[in-house]
This record gives structure tokens, C-alpha cells and sequence, in this order.
């Protein structure tokens, strides 16, 4: 047993700080005398010396150390072409195979050397060296990195023919199979790849339900990947699975039904307290319904479960305070995982709210093209078009969400919402609301919307109404704030402080509701209010009152509308 083999037994045993210190100094010492290992020996040498670099996360430093260790191979493949012509030529060369057998793959560095452009985002880099390994060479774990960078470079055919090998070679690869759903590929086709090892294999039954609920999910069907998800989790082997709810959670977030979609997360969490997939969303409805304390513990408690992912990071930019933190919350959770539609979507409303309307466009695109059938990227990008007063723009795009999507609630809203900034369309607006809450009486930002209008119109009493119906099965603050300014317009002041007063219950950082009850106590009582400016001048132009004048920001950033879209 020679040094060498010292040195991939420690590797083998986890020893990598030990493999590192060792490995280098025997590199040293093979600089100052060549001929002191074979080329295999320097070879094998290198590339455990990088792997133990690769394992202290010097990504940079790994990849040099790969690319010399594939060079150093180079040398050794010209040197084992000579072959000596004595006698004990069949013994040598057995001995040589057998050696050759036991030394790192080459194919193995080279993904290696991909892996670790990949983690460095030089994803070209990474697709060349991927590339230069011949088709039959590739394992499944090559062809999925394959696929993953080439999705992500929008190389779409490259993409499904890696996805495809993945699957050829293992059936069972579902986030494979997800890929290709992503990209259109027929749920039937993918189906049937799988079709032999679901006969082959018992209870894998509801494996094509599965496929069939994620067609659904990937071709924006909403209701239909519900009642499909659904029927497979109520299935006795597939009760309670933790993805599947979080599944399930997410599309009900996806068709706006807020309660069912938080319903869900916490009943994911509840099966598995260190979940964290999926808890960027919940963290934004959670933030979205007012209940910023709560946001605040899930934060806490998703970082100490890990802080390498980005979700902790995105729940911590909705309770901030400050457009630049939350921007930078977001830029840091995009440098964690840059697939994170929510991470973008944070990113670029603190961009939007800065006044940095062209990068907050480009934040909100590339969350489209991530997640295509999500409405809330193309609400943000809208929001944008509007904010720079892009109404073409604007329209253009709520008219091909429309056409593409179909004519459900969320799509009618948003294409009413843009119809709103225009006086000559406000007759559509209100048709297209219309049609709206006649398919979803309950849709908050139908009703949000529709009151707006008639405030506009002056038609107090019927928004009232329209107000009253929406709260009867749920409760908002938004919703109940609007009561409150609809009965002052009425001036009925008593129960406009309630509805003011529940607002807050519901939101305590709502600021709206908090100036309009406010507002009210003055008109109430101009002579108290007079008296008690008089009684003591200081009062309302202290220090309180200087620091809260003073943050401008994080008062706007404290109204959640202007960050949840809820104007």
C-alpha cells in the first residue's frame, strides 16, 4: 500500500481537510521531483487535492485544480500508448488495466468542473464543458444539469432531449419529468415514458394522476389541477404527503383563492416543521392579509433552520421597513437561488418603489419567464408600465394574458385595472369587473377595484352594498378600511370608526385606516382638539413627531397595498 493509496482512503473516509493538507504537500513535492510518482499516481493526486478544495466551497480554486488534474490525464493517456515489448508484456498491461480501472473518471471531473461554474453562475462555461462529453457517455446526472442549463439559456429543444434521456435511462425521475411539463411537453407523451415501470412495478398506480395533476399545473388549468391534486391526496398511501400539499397550496395561491392556499401551508407545516419549500409564499400571504407578527416568527425560524436557502431571506424583505433593506433581501436570496419567482418579485417591487422603474422591469420579466403562469409577475410588470406611464404597454400585455390565460376572475381584474387609467375604457373597466365577481362574488381585488370605481362615480350607496356582501363570508382590512371611507362619504361616522377599527384589528400597521379614523376624531371634535393643541404646544411636534416626518420611506413601505398590489 503506497502513499497514494493513503491518500484516496482518507478521501473515501470523509477526511477532506486531511486529504487537502497532504495532497499539496505530495503535489510539492512531485513539482521538485518529477520522476517520484507515475503520471496516474500525480493524476489521482489532483484531483483528490481539488475535490477537497471542491468540498471547502473555494469553487473558483476547485475548477483550476480539476482542469489540471484533466490535463495531467492527457499526459497519461500519450504515456500508456507505449507499450513495452518485453517478455512480461501481458503481465504489464494487465496490471495497467487493472490500475487505470481504479483511477478517478474523467467524466466524473468533468461534471465536477461544471458544477462548480454552475455554483459560480458561469453557466456557459459550464454547458461547454458538459457538452464536450460524448452522448453515450453521459449519466443521468450529467443529461439533468444538461437540461437544467439548458432550459435556463432558453435552448428549449436541447433541454426536452436531455429531459428525455434522464427519463430513458431512470423513469422515476420526477423533477425530470416536471422539466419537460414545463416545457410543453404533452402530459400523454411523458406518460407514456413512464408507462412500462408503472405495470412493471405495484402500487405506482397513481403515478400517472400525478403526471396528469402537473400537466394541469404547467398549462395554467388551476381549477382542474386542484380537483386532480386533490383526488390524489385523499388516495390512503398518499395522505398527508408534505410536496403534495405544498403543491396543492401553491395552485390555490396561483387561482387566488388566498384562505385555501394558506389553509394548506400550514397544514404542510404542521406534517413537517422544518419544511421550507414553498414558505416564500405563504410568508407573502401571510404578510398580504396584514399579519406582519407572524411573518416575523416564520422568518426567524426559517434561518435557523437553514440560511443557504433563499425563502428565510424573501419573508424577511416583507416585513421590512425600508425599500433599500428589502432590496437587499431580495438580491441576496436571488444570489442563493436564482430560480426564486418570489426572491424577483420582492427584488422588483422595492425597485418599482424606488423609483427604478426599468430595472424593476427586467426583475419582473425574468420572473415571467420562470413561472409563465403565475398572474402576480405580470401584475408587477404592469404595475410598472403604469408607474411610467406605459399605458400601451400596459394594456398590451393584461389584453395577451387575457387571450392567453382565458376569461377568469384574475384575468378580467387585470385587465380592468389597466382600463381604469384610461377615462376613455372606464365603461369597460366596469364591464369586465362585472363579469369578474359574477364568477367570483368573493375576489378581493375585483371588489377593491369595482369600489374604486364608484367611489370615482360617487356612488356611495351601492358601494356600500357591493362592500357588505364581500365582507358578509370574509374578512379584510382593505375591504373593511373602504367600508369605513364609503360610510364617512355618507356620513355615517359611527360605524365608518368601526369598520376603521376592525381594519386595524386585522392590520395594525395599516396606515390608511389609522388617518382615517384619525380624520374623523378631528372632525368630531374640532374645539377638543383645539383646546389640547393650546393646552401644550409641544404636543404632535416633538421628537415622535420629527422621526415619524422624517421616514418617509418606511412609511410607504408600512402601507402594505403599495407592496402587495392591492392599490
Amino acid at each position: 500500500m503506497n502513499v497514494i493509496d493513503h491518500v484516496r482512503d482518507m478521501a473515501a473516509a470523509g477526511l477532506h481537510s486531511n486529504v487537502r493538507i497532504m495532497s499539496s504537500l505530495l503535489l510539492t513535492m512531485s513539482n521538485n521531483n518529477p520522476e517520484l510518482f507515475s503520471p496516474s499516481q500525480k493524476y489521482q493526486l489532483l484531483v483528490y487535492h481539488a475535490d477537497a478544495i471542491f468540498h471547502d466551497k473555494e469553487y473558483r480554486n476547485a475548477a483550476c485544480k480539476y482542469n489540471m488534474a484533466l490535463q495531467q490525464k492527457k499526459v497519461l493517456s500519450k504515456t500508456s500508448k507505449v507499450r513495452p515489448s518485453s517478455v512480461g508484456t501481458a503481465s504489464s498491461m494487465q496490471s495497467q488495466v487493472c490500475q487505470d480501472f481504479s483511477l478517478p473518471s474523467e467524466i466524473e471531473v468533468k461534471y465536477k468542473i461544471a458544477e462548480c461554474y454552475t455554483i459560480l453562475k458561469l453557466d456557459k462555461d459550464a454547458i461547454a464543458v458538459l457538452d464536450g462529453i460524448p452522448s453515450r457517455q453521459r449519466t443521468p446526472k450529467i443529461n439533468m444539469m444538461l437540461a437544467n442549463l439548458y432550459r435556463k439559456a432558453g435552448q428549449e429543444r436541447s433541454a426536452v432531449t436531455s429531459y428525455k434521456e434522464v427519463l430513458r435511462q431512470c423513469p422515476l425521475a420526477l423533477d425530470a419529468i416536471i422539466g419537460l411539463l414545463s416545457l410543453s411537453v404533452k402530459g400523454a407523451e411523458v406518460a407514456s415514458m413512464t408507462m412500462d415501470v408503472i405495470q412493471s412495478i405495484p402500487n405506482l398506480d397513481w403515478l400517472s394522476v400525478w403526471i396528469k395533476a402537473y400537466a394541469f399545473i404547467h398549462a395554467g388549468d388551476n381549477h382542474r389541477a386542484i380537483n386532480t391534486i386533490c383526488s390524489l391526496e385523499k388516495k390512503s398511501l398518499l395522505r398527508d404527503n408534505v410536496d403534495l400539499l405544498v403543491s396543492l397550496a401553491d395552485v390555490y395561491f396561483r387561482a387566488g383563492d388566498t384562505k385555501n392556499s394558506i389553509l394548506k401551508f400550514e397544514q404542510a407545516q404542521m406534517l413537517d416543521p422544518y419544511l421550507i419549500k414553498g414558505m416564500d409564499v405563504y410568508g407573502y400571504l401571510m404578510a398580504r392579509e396584514g399579519h406582519l407578527e407572524d411573518v416575523e416568527v416564520l422568518g426567524g425560524r426559517l434561518f435557523n433552520i437553514s440560511d443557504q436557502h433563499a425563502e428565510p431571506w424573501v419573508i424577511s424583505g416583507f416585513y421590512s421597513k425600508r425599500y433599500s433593506r428589502a432590496l437587499y433581501l431580495g438580491a441576496k436570496a436571488i444570489q442563493l437561488n436564482s430560480n426564486s419567482v418570489q426572491a424577483l418579485l420582492l427584488k422588483g417591487a422595492a425597485l418599482r418603489n424606488m423609483g427604478r422603474v426599468q430595472e424593476a422591469i427586467i426583475h419582473f420579466r425574468e420572473a415571467m419567464r420562470l413561472a409563465p403562469c403565475r398572474l402576480d409577475c405580470y401584475e408587477g410588470l404592469i404595475d410598472c408600465y403604469l408607474a411610467s406611464n406605459g399605458i400601451r404597454e400596459a394594456m398590451g400585455m393584461a389584453n395577451n394574458i387575457y387571450k392567453t390565460l382565458g376569461a377568469n376572475a384574475q384575468t378580467l381584474t387585470i385587465l380592468a385595472t389597466v382600463c381604469l387609467e384610461d377615462p376613455v375604457t372606464q365603461e369597460k373597466a366596469k364591464t369586465l369587473l362585472d363579469k369578474a365577481l359574477a364568477q367570483r362574488p368573493d375576489y378581493t381585488k375585483a371588489v377593491v377595484k369595482k369600489a374604486e370605481l364608484l367611489s370615482r362615480e360617487q356612488k356611495y350607496e351601492e358601494g356600500i352594498a357591493l362592500l357588505r356582501n364581500a365582507l358578509a363570508n370574509q374578512s379584510d382590512c382593505v375591504l373593511h378600511r373602504m367600508l369605513g371611507d364609503f360610510l364617512v362619504a355618507v356620513n355615517d361616522y359611527q360605524e365608518a370608526m368601526d369598520q376603521y377599527s376592525i381594519a386595524l384589528s386585522l392590520d395594525p400597521n395599516d396606515q390608511k385606516s389609522l388617518e382615517g379614523m384619525q380624520k374623523m376624531e378631528k372632525e368630531e371634535s374640532p374645539a377638543d382638539a383645539t383646546v389640547e393643541l393650546d393646552g401644550d404646544d409641544m404636543e404632535g411636534s416633538g421628537e415622535d413627531g420629527d422621526l415619524e416626518g422624517s421616514d418617509s420611506e418606511a412609511a410607504q413601505w408600512a402601507d402594505q397595498e403599495q407592496w402587495f398590489g392591492m392599490q
